[in-house]
C-alpha cells in the first residue's frame, strides 16, 4: 500500500557518506507484499560495539526481546537484519522461534555467531513471521553489500511501512582532533508516541567508543529527540533505536561521557537524532502540517514535557490545526487535563508570534485574522507559558486529517 509523498517531506535527500566497517544491502523477501523491497541486511566489521533503547510497551515484539537479551550477553555486533511488512509481535513461541531462525540464517550469511546479530521488524501485529523466507535471501544480500550513498537511501526505503519518504541524516565531527562520521536512518509514520525509544532507527559511526559510553549517549539523546515526537499517541510494540560504532576512525580512547573530547560528538548525535525525529513527525500519516509545541514556565522540565505531550496528542488540538482554526480553547483543555501543576489565571498561549490568551482570558489585543494567519502555513508553532517556574519542553507532532483515518482504516486490506 503506497501513499502520496508527504507535502512536508524534505525537498532534497542527503547523500550519506560511507562509514568504514559498515556495508548494506536490501532485497525482496516477500514478507507480506510481492514486488516490494522489505528486508535490510547490514554487515558490521569485527570490533563493532552496540547500544540500544527499546519500547517500554508491556507487549513488546519478539525482535525487541531478542535485541535486549543480545545486548545483555555482550555488546559485540556483526550484523543487523530489519524487515518491513510484519512486526512479529504478539506471535508467542512462533515469534521467538522465528527470531532465532533469522539470527541463525543471518549469522551464516555474515560469518558470525547468532548472538552477534541484531534484529528488528515492523508492520502488521499478530501475524506469524515466516523466517524461512530469509533463507537464501540474506546470503545473497551478504554477497553484494556495499557502503555507497545509494545503499543508505535503499536501506531507509526498505524499512518503510506507511512512510511516504525515506528518512536519513548525517554528521561529520571531531573527537580529539580525529574526524568521525555519524549516519542515521529511521522509519515511522503511524503508531508513534515513543517511550524510551522510537519506531525504528539505526545510527552508525566509525568512532572508537566503548559500549557503556555509547549507551549513555543514546539514552541521553533519545530524551530530547524521539521521546519528544508523537503522531497519534500510540506507542508501538516494536520501537527500537540502536547505535553501532565500528571503531575504524582511530580516535584516541574515550572512557567517559564526561570527557571534553566527546562534547562535539555528543552534540552532533543529539542533533542527528532530533532531525530524524522531526522527519518522522513530518511524515505522520495524512499529515499536512508540522507542529512544534513549546511549553515554558512549568514547575520543572518533566512537568513541561507531559503538558506539551498532552497538547501534541490531543485529537481536538490536532484537528483544529488541520482546519487552520486558531482554537486556543482546545489548548487550554489539553493543559488542564495533563494532570500537572497549572494555574488558569497565569496561563498565556501563542499561535506563532500571536498571543491569543493571557492571565486566564482572551488576550485584550486579540486579532482573529492574525491568529488565523499563523495557522495557514505548513509549519505551526503552539507556545504555552504556565507562569509557575523555569520548566521547559519542546515536542513535535503533526495535524490530524481525514487521510489518517483512511490510511489506518485500510491498513490490513
Amino acid at each position: 500500500m503506497s501513499h502520496p509523498v508527504s507535502p512536508l517531506a524534505p525537498k532534497h535527500q542527503p547523500a550519506l557518506p560511507p562509514i568504514a566497517g559498515v556495508r548494506l544491502a536490501t532485497a525482496q523477501a516477500g514478507i507480506r507484499y510481492r514486488g516490494r523491497t522489505d528486508v535490510l541486511l547490514v554487515l558490521l566489521d569485527p570490533g563493532t560495539r552496540a547500544a540500544g533503547v527499546f519500547t517500554r510497551s508491556k507487549c513488546p515484539s519478539a525482535a525487541v526481546d531478542w535485541c535486549r537479551e543480545t545486548l545483555r550477553g555482550g555488546q559485540s555486533a556483526r550484523a543487523l537484519v530489519v524487515n518491513s511488512g510484519n512486526a512479529n509481535a504478539f506471535t508467542g513461541l512462533k515469534g521467538r522461534d522465528s527470531v532465532r531462525l533469522t539470527a541463525e540464517i543471518a549469522g551464516k550469511a555474515a560469518g558470525c555467531a547468532p548472538g552477534e546479530v541484531f534484529i528488528a521488524s515492523t508492520g502488521v501485529i499478530g501475524e506469524p513471521l515466516d523466517a524461512t523466507k530469509f533463507d537464501g535471501v540474506l546470503a545473497e544480500c551478504a554477497g553484494r553489500t556495499g557502503p555507497g550513498a545509494e545503499r543508505w537511501t535503499e536501506a531507509a526505503s526498505a524499512i518503510m511501512t506507511t512512510d511516504t519518504f525515506p528518512k536519513l541524516a548525517t554528521r561529520r565531527v571531531s573527537i580529539g582532533g580525529t574526524t568521525v562520521t555519524i549516519n542515521g536512518i529511521a522509519k515511522g509514520a503511524g503508531m508513534i508516541a515513543p517511550d524510551m525509544a522510537t519506531m525504528l532507527s539505526f545510527v552508525f559511526t566509525d568512532a572508537d567508543l566503548p559500549a557503556p559510553v555509547l549507551q549513555a549517549l543514546l539514552t541521553k539523546g533519545v530524551a530530547t529527540s524521539f521521546n519528544c515526537c508523537t503522531v497519534d499517541g500510540d506507542t508501538s510494540t516494536s520501537d527500537t533505536l540502536m547505535l553501532f560504532a565500528t571503531a575504524k576512525a582511530g580516535n584516541a580512547p574515550v572512557d567517559s561521557v564526561e570527557d571534553p573530547a566527546l562534547a562535539e560528538f555528543a552534540a552532533a548525535l543529539d542533533d542527528l537524532l532530533a532531525e530524524l525525529a522531526q522527519l518522522v513527525a513530518r511524515d505522520g500519516e495524512g499529515a499536512r502540517k508540522f507542529v512544534t509545541v513549546e511549553v515554558g514556565g512549568a514547575t520543572d522540565d518533566a512537568s513541561a514535557h507531559r503538558i506539551a505531550m498532552s497538547i501534541a496528542n490531543s485529537p481536538l488540538v490536532k484537528t483544529a490545526v488541520a482546519g487552520e482554526d486558531a482554537n486556543w480553547g482546545r489548548v487550554v483543555m489539553a493543559v488542564g487535563k495533563a494532570g500537572e501543576p497549572a494555574d488558569r489565571d497565569r496561563l498565556a498561549i501563542w499561535f506563532g508570534d500571536v498571543r491569543v490568551a493571557v492571565e486566564g482570558a482572551r488576550d485584550p489585543g486579540y486579532d482573529e485574522e492574525a491568529a488565523s494567519a499563523a495557522m495557514r502555513g505548513d509549519a505551526v508553532t503552539i507556545r504555552v507559558d504556565l507562569g509557575l517556574g523555569a520548566g521547559r519542553a519542546r515536542v513535535w507532532t503533526c495535524d490530524l486529517t481525514k487521510a489518517y483515518v483512511e490510511i489506518n482504516g485500510d491498513y490490513r486490506s
